[in-house]
């Protein structure tokens, strides 16, 4: 029956029908219109809640009053979907925008008799990133099956870990960026376990139906759960943006919101400052990008806090909101489901994951360097802190530049540079760093022959530009198109004493008082040298023969 049924299902057309002979009519319009009963009973409870009403300028003026009477607790659920070559508990390989149901196998399924079998990788990425976390790893950790029911769980059950995670009680640490008021902080990790991702529904364009893709069923994923630490949008947002960069520096994902491979839920509760006890909490789906973490959260404080102050505090719930980008509001998706409603138990088909102390420290032995280890390092080298923050943030920036110092560049003149027209050069061309043909060895080099006078600060941005768009080196470069900086003080006096003559009227008018005529002179030379001339002793051989 289990080979039969799978077979159908290869040969028909890759979405998941319902199956009539498997499942009554009422049971198919429950299980594939989800998205229709859904909308149904939001509709209604937000009709229930219709008298709050938050102006639109609730952020300011009285709400913002009113919130210095109440904090916000925090906490975050990541999912960071991991980047191994096949799933969790199978071979089947995952890609991104794979046409639906081309990636599945009887196990992916949850078909009868297909046993799950572990990849090796999801427990190395688990411990690199408990490790990374300053986490308490568990050498004897098991998996559970969580049971709950949707259509896009074949199985019935998730197989993750419920008592026993594989890393628990850690902290992380970050940097806040200057435009939000700068400082450090350190929140807590609660734990880190091991589970599979779920499939996918395919809601039709009129909501009348949903299909199943089962393509993301059994993709390896790490939960990062928080502890309640954050008080704000922007501590949330950078907590998010900083698990993010410390999965793509361990290399454990690539942590794309925009792919699903980083989900934010956030957990959040109000309550009167001073009191002891926590508020009703209050969970955020939809989450698909850092600053709309930040707003959902700050819209979400000012729902609550709002209800509180007007003596309705027992209309905020237990429940499951959905952040709605164009509406700028959460809105509620369903009652959020307790501990008890997942009926946890071991899982059978899966042996314990012990871990030794030999797999561990070699798996320690490798972690790279990590974010907040590179910050405090960049700012020993006497950088500032938005110097700090912008090399840090992108781990190939950050080896770039440290390529750069090791062959000899500046400090600050490498950052510099790599901050303004290298940054500028990759915006505009929509590239990252590793994607240009410049070499930390060929900035170096740019960086040294300014420094040298061999060339001028122009000049040099002519050679960058070249160099990043074609390659090459930066000796050839300035051979072949004669770049060569001009430092013979007669050869310059020369072009300054033919300026002035061609422009008698200019030179009257600067002795008359108008000396902002100097930058025109210093242009004109400029122009004549094809920007070769240096800089400084133009400008002191100008002023010399303009004040004479």
């Amino acid at each position: 029956m289990a080979s039969l049924l799978f077979r159908g299902m290869l040969t028909h057309p890759p979405i998941l029908d319902c199956i009539p002979s498997l499942f009554s009519r009422n049971v198919c319009a429950r299980y594939y219109r989800m998205g229709t009963i859904t909308q149904a009973h939001v509709a209604t409870q937000e009709s229930q809640s219709s008298q709050l009403k938050i102006p639109p300028n609730a952020r300011n003026n009285s709400l913002e009053r009113l919130l210095k009477d109440y904090e916000a607790i925090i906490g975050i659920e990541t999912h960071v979907q991991l980047s191994t070559l096949t799933k969790a508990f199978c071979s089947c390989p995952y890609n991104y925008g794979s046409p639906p149901n081309s990636s599945i196998c009887p196990v992916c399924m949850g078909l009868p008799g297909a046993l799950p079998v572990l990849n090796s990788k999801v427990i190395e990425s688990a411990v690199r990133l408990g490790l990374a976390l300053n986490c308490k790893l568990s050498f004897n950790s098991k998996f559970d099956r969580k049971q709950y029911f949707y259509p896009d769980l074949p199985k019935g059950y998730q197989i993750s870990q419920f008592d026993i995670p594989i890393a628990s009680a850690g902290y992380i640490e970050l940097d806040l960026p200057l435009e939000f008021g700068g400082g450090h902080r350190k929140f807590g990790i609660t734990r880190v376990h091991m589970e599979e991702d779920a499939g996918k529904l395919l809601h039709s364009g009129n909501g009348n139906y949903s299909q199943v893709d089962l393509n993301r069923a059994g993709v390896p994923l790490l939960e990062v759960v928080s502890e309640p630490d954050m008080r704000n949008g922007i501590e949330a947002a950078e907590y998010a943006a900083e698990l993010q960069r410390l999965v793509r520096y361990l290399g454990v994902s690539n942590g794309n919101m925009q792919e699903g491979s980083l989900r934010c839920d956030v957990n959040i509760s109000v309550r009167p400052r001073g009191q002891s006890e926590f508020g009703t909490k209050v969970e955020i789906k939809n989450l698909n990008s850092f600053s709309s973490v930040n707003r959902a959260i700050d819209f979400e404080i000012s729902r609550q806090a709002l209800l509180l102050s007007q003596g309705q505090g027992d209309q905020i719930v237990q429940e499951t909101r959905l952040w709605e980008e164009g509406s700028q509001k959460t809105i509620t998706m369903r009652k959020k489901e307790g501990l008890s409603d997942y009926r946890y138990f071991p899982e059978p088909d899966l042996p314990e994951v012990i871990l030794t102390e030999e797999y561990v420290n070699k798996i320690r032995g490798s972690l790279p360097e990590l974010p907040e280890m590179k910050r405090r390092r960049y700012e020993e080298m006497g950088l500032g802190m938005q110097d700090v923050l912008f090399l840090a943030n992108d781990v190939r920036v950050a080896n770039f530049f440290d390529a750069a110092i090791a062959n000899g560049a500046e400090v600050k003149l490498a950052a510099n540079w790599i901050m303004g027209d290298v940054a500028a050069y990759l915006k505009n061309e929509k590239l990252s760093i590793d994607e240009i043909k410049l070499t930390p060895h060929e900035l170096a080099e740019l960086i040294a022959a300014i420094k040298g006078g061999t060339i001028s600060g122009k000049i040099a941005k002519e050679i960058l530009f070249e160099l990043m768009a074609k390659g090459g080196t930066v000796k050839k470069l300035i051979e072949e198109k004669d770049l060569v900086q001009i430092t013979d003080p007669s050869e310059i006096e020369k072009i300054i004493d033919k300026v002035l003559l061609d422009n008698p009227k200019q030179l009257e008018q600067y002795r008359g008082g108008k000396t902002k005529l100097q930058g025109f002179f210093a242009g004109q030379v400029m122009k004549a040298t094809k920007g070769k001339a240096n800089p400084g002793l133009l400008n002191k051989i100008l002023l010399e023969k303009l004040n004479s």
